[in-house]
This record gives structure tokens, C-alpha cells and sequence, in this order.
């Protein structure tokens, strides 16, 4: 059935179907089913995990599989689902395109291989190399070393960033790479974090030798892959919606009624709970706008907001604990586990926010260049090759 003939009845028939077959199976059989019947991404074509349809249909879909107990959450693979598999169906052959379904599974576990110790807000400054190889010309050897790499340590493979004509200007001289993790030259070590955590990491590179089939999009156009993942990063911190009162207006709402309902500040949870769902249905209708486009600049003001009122409420249910917010266990948190129920750990983790998908002050230098169409912040001119930029 071609994409414009899926009536909802038609839709929902084909998901009750694919919940009734796959009853019993497995988790990573029933995806791998869900995948191949069109349901994992319905806007995608048939064969690549979707049906050809608008993107805003799948919430038609996922209402049914909810309904049935059967709706997966992203987090199990984020960086794969959230940011690959765009930029695998934007820019890969159909070898790297069949990556897709075990994205999607979660047997293969991806990260995103950007920032490091000298380019993390201006990614375009990144100095990790990728060469010819010499001893096969068509292939390639990557040197560097990447940090803040989130999940480096579970996963199979990861799409990186490389720099391959350093005198060309900095955003023009990039390529993108898929790079098995497990290859030889590739080294992981944990960071731990202010929460005690470690599923940050940096990488070392060092004579990662890559086939040409490696390569994601064409040599030079790594800036494109880039602004593929990262549009569709900021889209998914941005828009995630939940339920009405769910997430750290939850956690906020639970301390205070535990910590004794302090009246004096019943307001200024209110506020709060206002704030949080103004900003949820805004994510609702940013998700109906980008159903058409796709991710765009708007997307980097939902992110700073969220990033802005997660620290507010994360900050007012550590105040409620008084004295007790002091106290913290970081040798019990586990090393990729879920958020603990703590308010501590919250307003601990919600600094993160504020960088983690872009810093709020590269967010607002997006909405005022791109929505606002202020002029652009001084700087060298943009063709300024790569190799006269000062570092």
C-alpha cells in the first residue's frame, strides 16, 4: 500500500496486526519485526524501517503500540536512533543504510564522535586527522582524540568527525566516518562526572585504518553530516514530550509534598508547573511544524528552554531538602544506569544541560542569526583556512 493510501483504520489494523504476531516473541525479535513492517519510523521508506508517510503519523502508531504494552523507549540506543539513522538515511549508500535495523534493535550501539579537548562549542575547529592510507590509497588513517563521548563504552560503533584538508576553511575541510569501536588503535576511558557517573568517555584514535566504504557522505561534506545529527540532537532534547506533569516537575511536586508542603512556596511550584507545561505543548506543536521540514532552528529554542527550566525546577526541589541536599552518595550511582529518584542527583546532573547538544549561548547565537536574522557575531572571516585559525 503506497504512503498516501494508509487511512488511520488501515493503520491501525496494520499495527494491531503486527502486535498480535509478534505476541510472545522476544524483544529483539518483536523490533526487528516492528522494523521490517514499517513501524519503527513510519516516514522513512518501505524497506528502511517506515512506510513512506508523514512523520506526524507516527503518533497514530505508537498510540496503538502503547496501548499494547509495546512502545520501546529511544534511550536504550540515543545516539543511534536520535542522531545516525538520520544521518545514515540523509547521506549513506544503501551498505551503510542497512545499518538501520540493528540501530533499532539496539544490537548495535552507537556514539557520536565530535567533541574534544580543544573543539567542544566550535566543533568545525577539530583537529582529528584523517589521511590517505599508504599503503592502500583508497582507504584512510584517523589519528585524535575525541571526549565527552556519551556511551563510548557500550558501543559497537560510532560516527565520527574527521578533519581532512586542514587548509581549507574549517567547516569545508571535514568528513564523516563510521568507525568500529572495537578496531585496532581505538582506546575508551570513563570520565566520571559530578554525579559520580562514568557514561561520558574519551577516545583515543590512533592509526584507526578505515576502508573508503567508511566514509559518510562525500570528502568535505562532513559539515553536512554534522548539521544532520546535531539539528536532529537539539529537535530531540527540545520536543520530547511526556505526560502532563511528568519528568522533574514530577520529581519537584514529590518533594515537596514529602518534605512537608512548605506553603510559603506553593507559588513558586505553581509557576513552575505552569512554566513546564507551557513548554510541553510547545514541543507538541513543534512537533506538528517539523513534520513537514524536518528539524530547523526553532528546535535550538525549545532546547534552551528545557535546558533553562530543568535547572530551575531541579534547583528549587534541592532547596526543599534544606539541609539533606548536602548529602550525596556518588559511589552508589551506577555507571549508565537510570536517573535515581533524587533530587540531589537531579540538580547534580541538570548542570549538564546547559551544554550537553550545544551550549545555551551557541542555541542563542542560532536564534539570533537564523530566526531573528541579527547580523553575525565578529570574528575571522569564513574562509579562513583551517590551518591559520590560532588554537
Amino acid at each position: 500500500m503506497s504512503g498516501h493510501r494508509w487511512s488511520a483504520e488501515a493503520l491501525q489494523r496494520h499495527v494491531a496486526d503486527f502486535v498480535r504476531d509478534t505476541d510472545g516473541a522476544d524483544r529483539t525479535t518483536a523490533l526487528a519485526a516492528q522494523f521490517d513492517a514499517g513501524l519503527a519510523w513510519v516516514q522513512r521508506p518501505a524497506g528502511a524501517g517506515g512506510l513512506g508517510i508523514g512523520p506526524d503519523r507516527q503518533a497514530e502508531v505508537d498510540a496503538v503500540l502503547s496501548a499494547a504494552g509495546r512502545l520501546e523507549s529511544w534511550e536504550r540506543n540515543p545516539m543511534g536512533i536520535g542522531m545516525v539513522a538520520p544521518a545514515l538515511m540523509a547521506h549513506g549508500t544503501p551498505a551503510q543504510q542497512a545499518l538501520l535495523r540493528p540501530i533499532f534493535t539496539a544490537e548495535h550501539i552507537w556514539c557520536q564522535l565530535f567533541s574534544e579537548p580543544g573543539a567542544g562549542s566550535d566543533i568545525a575547529g577539530l583537529a582529528t586527522r584523517a589521511v590517505r592510507d599508504g599503503r592502500d590509497s583508497a582507504g584512510w588513517v584517523v589519528d585524535g582524540q575525541k571526549t565527552w563521548t556519551s556511551l563510548a563504552h557500550a558501543a559497537r560503533f560510532g560516527l565520527a568527525l574527521t578533519r581532512t584538508d586542514p587548509e581549507a576553511p574549517k567547516h569545508a575541510g571535514l568528513t564523516a566516518f563510521l568507525i568500529d569501536m572495537r578496531a585496532p588503535g581505538v582506546q575508551v576511558r570513563p570520565l566520571r562526572d559530578l554525579t559520580g557517573g562514568t557514561h561520558f568517555n574519551e577516545v583515543f584514535l590512533d592509526g584507526v585504518r578505515l576502508g573508503d566504504d567508511a566514509r559518510l557522505g562525500g570528502i568535505g561534506e562532513g559539515w553536512k553530516v554534522a548539521t544532520t545529527m546535531l539539528a536532529s540532537e537539539r529537535a530531540a532534547i527540545g520536543a520530547s514530550v511526556g505526560e502532563r506533569g511528568s519528568g522533574a516537575i514530577a520529581l519537584a511536586v514529590g518533594t515537596w509534598r514529602r518534605t512537608g508542603s512548605d506553603p510559603h512556596r506553593r507559588a513558586e511550584l505553581t509557576r513552575l508547573w505552569v512554566d513546564a507545561e507551557v513548554l510541553r505543548v510547545a514541543a507538541l506543536r513543534d512537533q506538528e511544524t517539523r513534520a513537514e521540514g524536518g528539524p530547523g532552528p526553532g528546535s535550538s529554542g525549545l532546547k534552551l528552554r528545557r535546558a533553562l527550566l530543568e535547572q530551575r525546577i531541579a534547583r528549587f526541589a534541592l532547596e526543599l531538602l534544606g539541609a539533606a541536599g548536602l548529602v550525596y552518595d556518588a559511589d552508589a550511582v551506577r555507571a549508565d544506569g537510570p536517573a535515581p529518584d533524587d533530587p540531589v542527583w537531579t540538580w547534580l546532573q541538570s548542570q549538564a544541560y546547559t551544554i550537553a547538544g550545544g551550549t545555551s549561548d551557541v542555541m542563542r547565537t542560532i536564534i539570533g542569526e537564523r530566526l531573528l536574522g541579527l547580523p553575525k557575531e565578529p570574528g575571522l572571516p569564513r574562509d579562513t583556512s583551517w590551518s591559520q585559525i590560532p588554537r
